[in-house]
C-alpha cells in the first residue's frame, strides 16, 4: 500500500492457467527484505530457544516472530522500550513480527475471560490478573518496536467450536480490527489484520472481505493450524484466498510449521508462515530429513558415524555425527538442543528456498510431487505447538 512500512512486491504471479496460486514475492520492512514464500522461526521470549542470534542468521532466517503476551508479562514491554527496543534487546538487526496476544486466548483458555471490550488473563507465571484490549495490544507492540504488529483477535479451535461460537468470535475479531487500526500510531511499524471464521465457508469469506476492506499492511489467516484436518484447512484456503485476488498485500497463515503443510499452503497462495514446530520437535530428539524424520534417542543411532543429513550445511551436519548428537541427548547436554534446532530450522528454511526456486523457474506446480516426497510426513507432536 502507498506509504506503507511493509511493501509487498509480486515477482512471479500465479500462472494464468490456475494450476496453482503459489507466487514468488518480496516483502520489504524497516529492518530488511524477506523473500517469499518464507517461514519465520518463533522467538517467544525474545529468543529462539537454544540458539544465539548468529545461529538464527546462519540457518537462513530473515524474519522471526516474538510473542507480545509473554514479553508483556516478562520482562515487560516498558523495560524493553527503555533498553532500546526489541531489536537491540535481543541483538537481532533483521525483521521482527510480533503477534497480538490473541493466540493466548486459545492456548490459555483456562486462564482467561473474554468480553466485547477485551480479554482478562490470569498470569500462568504468578496468577496475577492482566487486561488485554485491542488498544493495549497495539501499545505493547509499539513499545516493543517490531517491524510488523498484528491486530488483536479472538481465535477459537476451528474443529471443536460450534458455528455460534465461531460467529461470535469472528464478529468480535472484526470489531477489534477496527479498534486496532484506530489505536496504531507508529509510522515505522506495519500493522496486519487477521481473518477468522473457523471452518464455516460463509463466515470465513465474509471475514476475509471485511479485513481486506480495511487499510492494513498485510492479511493474516488465523484460527487454523489447530485441531482441523489438513483437508479442512486446504478447503478454507481454497475458499478464502481467491477473495483476495488482485489485492496487493502479503498473506500470512499463522502457526503452520510442518514442511508438507507449508507446501500445500504455498500452493494455495500463502506467502508467510510461523511455527515453533521445527524447534520444539528438535528438543525431543526428532530431526527432519528428506522424506521423513529420525529420532536420535533411538538406540540404533548410538554407533552411527553419518551426519544427520548428507550435504546439509547446518552446524550439526557439517561437524558432528548422529552418534555424537545421540549421546548428547542421552546425557541431557544442552548442546543437543542447539544442534538439533539448527538442523530442523535449516531444513525448513532450505525447503522454502527450494519452493522459491521452483516458483522462479516456472516449474511449480509440476515440481509438486518431488517436493512432497522431500517434505515427507513430519507432523510429530503438532498438538498445541504454537504455545511453546
Amino acid at each position: 500500500m502507498s506509504g506503507s512500512p511493509a511493501v509487498f512486491t509480486s515477482l512471479v504471479p500465479p500462472p494464468a492457467d490456475g494450476s496453482t496460486r503459489g507466487r514468488l514475492g518480496r516483502l520489504t520492512v524497516p529492518h530488511g527484505v524477506i523473500e517469499t514464500p518464507q517461514f519465520m522461526p518463533v522467538g517467544t521470549n525474545a529468543t529462539v530457544k537454544a540458539l544465539h542470534p548468529d545461529d538464527i542468521a546462519e540457518v537462513g532466517a530473515t524474519i522471526i516472530l516474538a510473542n507480545t503476551y509473554h514479553l508483556y508479562l516478562r520482562p515487560g514491554h516498558e523495560r524493553i522500550e527503555r533498553l532500546g527496543g526489541l531489536h537491540r534487546f535481543m541483538a537481532w538487526d533483521r525483521p521482527i513480527l510480533t503477534d497480538s496476544g490473541g493466540f493466548q486466548v486459545v492456548s490459555l483458555s483456562d486462564l482467561r475471560a473474554v468480553d466485547d471490550d477485551g480479554v482478562t488473563f490470569r498470569s500462568h507465571l504468578d496468577g496475577s490478573v492482566h487486561r488485554f484490549t485491542p488498544e493495549h495490544s497495539i501499545a505493547v507492540q509499539e513499545a516493543l518496536g517490531s517491524d510488523v504488529a498484528v491486530a488483536f483477535d479472538q481465535p477459537v479451535p476451528p474443529g471443536a467450536s460450534s458455528r455460534e461460537v465461531v460467529a461470535d468470535a469472528t464478529a468480535r475479531t472484526n470489531r477489534w480490527a477496527e479498534r486496532s487500526l484506530a489505536a496504531h500510531r507508529r509510522s515505522d511499524q506495519a500493522l496486519f489484520g487477521i481473518v477468522q471464521g473457523g471452518l464455516e465457508p460463509d463466515l470465513r469469506a465474509a471475514s476475509t472481505e471485511f479485513i481486506a476492506s480495511l487499510p492494513f499492511d498485510g492479511i493474516c489467516f488465523g484460527g487454523l493450524a489447530g485441531d482441523e484436518t489438513p483437508e479442512q484447512r486446504d478447503a478454507v484456503l481454497d475458499l478464502a484466498v481467491p477473495v483476495l485476488d488482485g489485492d496487493p498485500r502479503v498473506r500470512y497463515l499463522m502457526g503452520l510449521g510442518s514442511p508438507a503443510d507449508l507446501l500445500e499452503a504455498v500452493h494455495r497462495g500463502i506467502d508467510l508462515f510461523d511455527s515453533v514446530l521445527p524447534a520444539r520437535v528438535a528438543r525431543t530428539g526428532q530431526v527432519w530429513v528428506p522424506g521423513g524424520r529420525l529420532n536420535l534417542r533411538n538406540q540404533r543411532f548410538q554407533d552411527d558415524p553419518a551426519p544427520i543429513q548428507e550435504g546439509c550445511p547446518c552446524l550439526a551436519c557439517r561437524t558432528f555425527s548422529r552418534a555424537y548428537i545421540a549421546h548428547l541427548f542421552r546425557a541431557r547436554e544442552l548442546l543437543a538442543y542447539r544442534l538439533a534446532t539448527c538442523h530442523n530450522l535449516t531444513f525448513t528454511l532450505d525447503f522454502m528456498g527450494r519452493i522459491r526456486a521452483e516458483l522462479a523457474a516456472g516449474t511449480f506446480p509440476s515440481s509438486l510431487p518431488g517436493l512432497r516426497v522431500h517434505a515427507g510426513r513430519m507432523g510429530v507432536d503438532e498438538v498445541e505447538v504454537q504455545s511453546a
